[in-house]
């Protein structure tokens, strides 16, 4: 048996034998219709670790007959690319699997471009990076972009179960028994990364005596120990952070409490405290506002309590803010409010300042007609006065539009539309 680790011996020869990743190498999807025809363009796979970007690449090569090498953009100089673009000028076309591409410098970015170009290089870039934020412009531009997904644990099974009939790549003649709760472990507890479940697959096998009958046993407790944690996926400065911690927000937004809990947890488990509190307290005041004012200050209570914690404690006042800013009513008007009097500053929809309301402190103000006519509210019995305070190019501007969702709200609502009828 091979010394290569199982999921490298694993990998799919041919396009036919990929498992998951219908929607890209199905039936008469992209990339098969790419391979049948011999017609490949250079491509940028991402996806979260485990789940087929260098196994496309490997089948890809596989199924065209294409000499086919990898290279990692970090690791690799680019002398290595040199000697990968000698191979492509003499056998007139290469596959080049770069794996982790959004680290490419510009000195290994300027040489790649002409033979990408001229076609004796087809890159495949392999990255867990949104392409769309980690890629130089000028790669990406010459690539396809297809995004991979998590295998289902249907899938991770189905790679597993291949993997215990094949005697040429897996555990050769050897007899191996699993039971039903363990190989459903490794495909469930794996998070739709199969080299994860490969790996600890291998690992049961390798660690495991046979019984008498020669045959190795591999039960529940043994999955369970070999695959200790779920893999979970999570890079703090990734395309997938950003996705959790959206999800996290438009859950709170939604008032979905159990799916905000969820994100949070995975938020938590990722260790990654800055992020939730800063994105709580934006909640406090964009989503929740003047609804529930309180709230705010509130969560700036349970982040501060947070803090001085730190895990694993901190999920307690965490989960507090969470469940209370999901029931909280919601408005949004207080963030549209001030979105839109940015939104006429920045396109120059601005006008003088009127000037009795200018400032009048100083000598000759007044010949300037600065003041004159200004209206001092305290003077007043109800502390106001009508008078015109936006420019006269705006004065019938309003970019405060009251909600109704909460107590506090409605209440500043009957005073908002008091002054306007007055006005």
């Amino acid at each position: 048996m091979s010394q290569k680790p199982l999921a490298y011996r694993m990998r799919p020869r041919t396009i036919e034998e990929i498992i998951g990743q219908q929607h890209l190498v199905g039936k008469d999807k992209i990339i098969s219709r790419m391979v049948k025809a011999r017609k490949l363009t250079s491509m940028i796979l991402y996806g979260p670790p485990g789940i087929g970007k260098t196994s496309i690449a490997s089948a890809i090569a596989g199924s065209t007959k294409y000499a086919f090498r990898t290279l990692n953009a970090v690791t690799n100089n680019k002398k290595d690319m040199e000697i990968v673009a000698a191979e492509a000028k003499m056998s007139g076309g290469i596959i080049l699997l770069l794996d982790e591409v959004h680290r490419l410098d510009k000195g290994k970015q300027d040489f790649l471009l002409p033979y990408l170009e001229n076609g004796l290089i087809t890159l495949i870039g392999a990255t867990t990076s949104n392409p769309y934020h980690a890629i130089n412009p000028a790669i990406r531009s010459r690539c396809q972009i297809f995004e991979l997904k998590p295998l289902t644990s249907d899938e991770v099974k189905q790679a597993l179960l291949n993997t215990l009939k094949d005697e040429d790549r897996g555990f050769g003649k050897q007899t191996i028994q699993i039971t039903t709760e363990a190989l459903n472990h490794f495909a469930e507890s794996s998070n739709g990364d199969v080299r994860s479940s490969l790996n600890a697959l291998e690992l049961a096998v390798l660690s495991s005596d046979p019984n008498p009958d020669g045959v190795i046993e591999i039960d529940l407790s043994i999955a369970e120990e070999c695959l200790q944690k779920k893999s979970f996926f999570h890079d703090k400065d990734g395309d997938g952070h950003y996705d959790v911690l959206s999800a996290f927000q438009k859950s709170i937004r939604g008032s979905d409490v159990n799916a905000a809990l969820h994100y949070l947890g995975r938020l938590i488990e990722a260790g990654d405290l800055p992020s939730i509190t800063r994105r709580l307290l934006v909640i406090s005041y964009e989503d929740i506002g003047l609804a529930n004012p309180q709230a705010g200050a509130r969560t700036l209570s349970a982040i501060e309590s947070a803090e001085r914690l730190g895990f694993p404690e901190a999920r307690i006042p965490l989960a507090n803010a969470v469940i209370e800013l999901c029931l909280s009513p919601k408005s949004n008007s207080a963030i549209m409010a001030i979105e839109g009097a940015i939104s006429d500053i920045q396109k120059g929809n601005i006008g003088e300042v009127p000037d009795h309301l200018k400032d009048a402190h100083y000598k000759g103000a007044k010949e300037l007609g600065r003041g004159i006519d200004y209206l001092y509210p305290h003077n007043y019995e109800s502390g106001w006065v009508a008078q015109q305070y936006l420019p006269n190019k705006l004065k019938q501007k309003k970019y405060y539009l009251p909600k109704k969702t909460g107590k506090f709200e409605q209440a500043l609502a009957i005073v908002y539309e008091k002054l306007n009828k007055n006005t």
